[in-house]
């Protein structure tokens, strides 16, 4: 018995060495057709195996930390109001009184002058509160962790810092710990040196230091942290939730003056890295996967016509005593060949397509994780099965169902026209998945369009943004001198029309600066209706709206600061028809708790600070710069290209302030651009996807025509040798391929109908369904399609009858 189980092995072995070599041979009688079909399957495999690495990396692979499941982002939110940072206190108080959570933490980042460098360099730090080694469940590789002493006030500052940065100052040097790290003005005994691997929220942060809790970071009403939290083991998000919303409810009766307006919000720190990206990519790997399924019936078609130039050799095959199990295992053999060299070469095409994804994205979650991997092996392992059963069974049906006898005789017939149902078929699969394709790429293309040309409310060409080093714990009037004397510098400067300061960047949802003001909440305003009164607040310099080209429509530039009595703000259109539509807003002054905290002094146009997206909200300006420093984002608006100027700002900046680094220079365009990003990735994908599966449809019309054409070259010599006109013929090939691509039209359409549902929420300034997009889609494929068709028609008229009529 053991004899015949190696028998049956050396057979099948024998039986897959035949077979290998019998699909070389005939691949390499058709080489044209071998290349074309490598190169469709490599595109195809290619981009779905890009497209699956990167949702692999950023969806599916645990964020790097210990337990990354249990990790949570906490936030402080306000009664009809956005997401806001949390007040250190409360975040200990959350802690304290709460029992899911193993640790909780929180930080603030600032950028510093590194004066180790000369000129000085931007360095990243971070102030943290206790537990943070805790929550991210991270240890020193040299060195320890902060310790509760060391944010107790008196104590000597310590600090943390990254092992890029041990390796680039102190070349890694171990005894770096107890030595100094200075940051602009201020400096920190190093106490350890945190692994490679941490993957901080804020990857630019390279110096960690120890928060000290004095009695300004212990007011309920400085809401500055970034907080995270372990929950632990065992307790869900929504229990975390329950659990923090009772505590905060405890707070707002034993807080009410500070609290009692406010909520806390738990959400998965997987949902807060990636959840944004979550739809663009699995809208993108639906689309992908729908070009390889197109790519794979143009395939599939390509190899019905091959099985069936074979016909008479299969017939001599089973007449001559072979089984049509043999003869199936030929034709999937080939497929599978193919689809291994395909894959193959589609390996490559990934690599290349996550480059151009980085490039096109750098700004997208986890991209520096996104790279090939095991799971892309096993992922295009699974698409060559797949393929291969996909591309290989028609053709092996068919020649398993033929009868010899039959097949022998119609050799010999002058009749060959046949349905061929099965080609067409395909074809027809083609068109409807490229219809439903093309319409998402066309919604999409149409969105990012309506985007861009959404009027903002102010001007961004030729505007410089740039930030300067700075700290919050510098003095009051070293803060003014330095923002005051840098914008007088700047605006003197040859070329530059005016400079302004503003926090966050304008046209930005987020600025990077990892600081957040959220909204303001004020009792009531004096001659309004509606309370409580909500604004987003900012905060510029008095010459802000002159830089940025906002308009002024009632009162004047604001002029005064925090240090005044009752502030002078500005605010919008948008506030004043939200809280003063019947009288004027110039001298209201706005009230919390029964006092007068601010006065209008001035109303300017509605801006889409906060993004194109996102329709203005009422705004109230704060016209001192001092209270968002250093965060703060200087603006120049210049005569020509405002990256002209970037070195002479530099050297301005350096002669008066020699000790601060300049960073994060970019035009106000790129910085808007940059909000366009997703969208305009998502388009160029689809539309790309789209494209090329136009291109397989062209193809696919084009082969399946030129073939039938072929078979049928007696049948149209016979009809023209009878006195069958050209144009006859021509209609008659045209006709029959405009009902099939008709017909999948139609059905593309019910399909795109759907598609377009999930779109929606992805769409701005179109409608999913939009009859001008779909409309168009089915008059660009029945352009395509003619112009396919037109050639093997046109061929097929102008056949030789007698040539034809002499073929055997």
């Amino acid at each position: 018995m053991p004899g015949v189980g190696l028998l049956d092995f050396r057979a099948v072995i024998d039986a897959l060495r035949r077979n290998l070599g019998y699909a070389l041979r005939t691949m390499g009688r058709r080489p044209g057709s071998t290349i074309a079909i490598v190169l469709t399957l490599a595109l195809g495999i290619g981009a779905s195996s890009a497209v699956f690495t990167a949702m692999d990396a950023v969806l599916f692979e645990p964020l790097p930390f210990s337990d990354a499941d249990r990790l949570v982002s906490i936030r402080q939110t306000r009664e009809r109001a956005t997401v806001a940072n949390v007040a250190p206190v409360r975040l200990e108080d959350w802690f304290e009184r709460s029992s899911s959570f193993e640790a909780m933490m929180g930080y603030t980042a600032q950028d510093a002058a590194d004066t180790f460098a000369d000129p000085p360099e931007n360095i990243r730090v971070a102030g943290v509160s206790p537990r943070m080694l805790e929550v991210f469940g991270i240890t020193p590789i040299l060195g320890r962790g902060f310790v509760a002493a060391d944010h107790v006030p008196g104590t000597a500052p310590v600090a943390m810092i990254s092992e890029s940065l041990w390796e680039r100052r102190f070349d890694r040097d171990p005894g770096v710990i107890g030595t100094v790290v200075d940051s602009g003005d201020q400096s920190a005994e190093i106490v350890g040196v945190l692994p490679a691997g941490f993957a901080f929220p804020d990857p630019e942060v390279e110096v960690w230091g120890a928060n000290v809790y004095f009695d300004f970071v212990l007011n309920r009403g400085n809401a500055w942290y970034t907080a995270f939290g372990r929950l632990k083991p065992g307790v869900t998000v929504e229990e975390a939730q329950a659990d923090l919303t009772r505590v905060q409810a405890n707070l707002a009766a034993e807080y009410p003056d500070t609290d009692r307006n406010l909520g806390a919000e738990v959400v998965s720190l997987m949902d807060t890295t990636v959840g944004g990206v979550r739809p663009s990519l699995w809208l993108m790997f639906g689309a992908v996967f729908v070009l390889l399924i197109v790519a794979c019936t143009n395939i599939a078609a390509l190899l019905l016509a091959r099985a069936a130039d074979r016909q008479r050799d299969v017939a001599m095959r089973l007449a001559l005593g072979a089984s049509r199990r043999a003869i199936s295992a030929h034709v999937l053999t080939e497929a599978a060949l193919l689809a291994l060299i395909g894959a193959a070469l589609g390996l490559f095409v990934a690599e290349l397509a996550l480059l151009g994804f980085k490039l096109l994205a750098p700004e997208f979650p986890r991209i520096a994780e996104v790279s090939l991997s095991r799971s892309t092996v096993l992922f295009v392992s699974v698409t060559v099965v797949a393929v291969t059963l996909l591309c290989g069974m028609a053709p092996a049906l068919q020649n398993a169902r033929q009868k010899s006898a039959q097949v022998l005789t119609d050799s010999m017939r002058m009749q060959v026209s046949g349905r061929h149902s099965w080609q067409w078929g395909f074809v027809g699969v083609q068109v409807a998945l490229s219809v439903a394709l093309l319409s998402g790429a066309g919604l999409l293309i149409r969105s990012f369009q309506a985007l861009t040309d959404v009027d903002l409310g102010y001007d961004p060409d030729n505007v410089l943004t740039f930030r300067i080093s700075g700290s919050f714990a510098e003095e009051y009037a070293t803060i003014v001198q330095t923002v005051d004397g840098v914008l007088a510098e700047v605006g003197a400067m040859p070329g530059v029309e005016a400079a302004a300061t503003s926090s966050p960047v304008p046209g930005v949802a987020s600025d990077g600066s990892g600081f957040q003001f959220g909204a303001s909440n004020w009792d009531s305003i004096d001659g309004g209706s509606v309370t409580p009164v909500i604004a987003e607040q900012r905060v510029v310099s008095p010459d802000y709206f002159e830089t940025m080209r906002i308009p002024f429509l009632a009162g004047s530039r604001c002029l005064s600061g925090p240090e005044d009595e009752v502030p002078e703000i500005a605010v919008n259109e948008t506030f004043v028809r939200s809280y003063l539509p019947d009288r004027p807003a110039v001298g209201a002054v706005i009230r919390d708790g029964g006092e007068p905290r601010l006065r209008i002094g001035a109303v300017v146009g509605d801006a889409r600070e906060f993004g194109a997206r996102r329709a203005p909200v009422p705004v109230a300006y704060s016209c001192s710069t001092v209270i968002a420093y250093p965060p703060l984002t200087f603006l120049a608006r210049t005569a020509g290209d405002p990256m002209s100027i970037v070195g002479a700002v530099r050297q301005r900046i350096a002669e008066i302030e020699p000790s601060r680094s300049v960073y994060d220079i970019r035009t106000l365009n790129e910085r808007v651009g940059n909000e366009y990003a997703a969208d305009r990735l998502r388009a160029v994908l689809i539309g790309v996807f789209a494209g090329a599966a136009l291109a397989l449809v062209c193809l696919g019309i084009y082969g399946t025509l030129s073939y039938i054409v072929g078979l049928r070259r007696r049948e149209v010599g016979l009809r023209v040798a009878l006195g069958a006109l050209q144009q006859t013929i021509v209609s008659h090939f045209l006709f029959k391929a405009f009902r099939v691509v008709g017909l999948a039209s139609l059905a593309g359409l019910v399909l795109a109908f759907i598609v377009s549902r999930g779109l929606a929420s992805q769409l701005f300034g179109v409608s999913p369904n939009d009859p001008l997009t779909l409309i168009g889609v089915v008059v660009v494929i029945l352009f395509v399609a003619g112009v396919a068709a037109l050639t093997p028609a046109v061929r097929a008229a102008r056949v030789d009858p007698m040539s034809a009529l002499r073929e055997e």
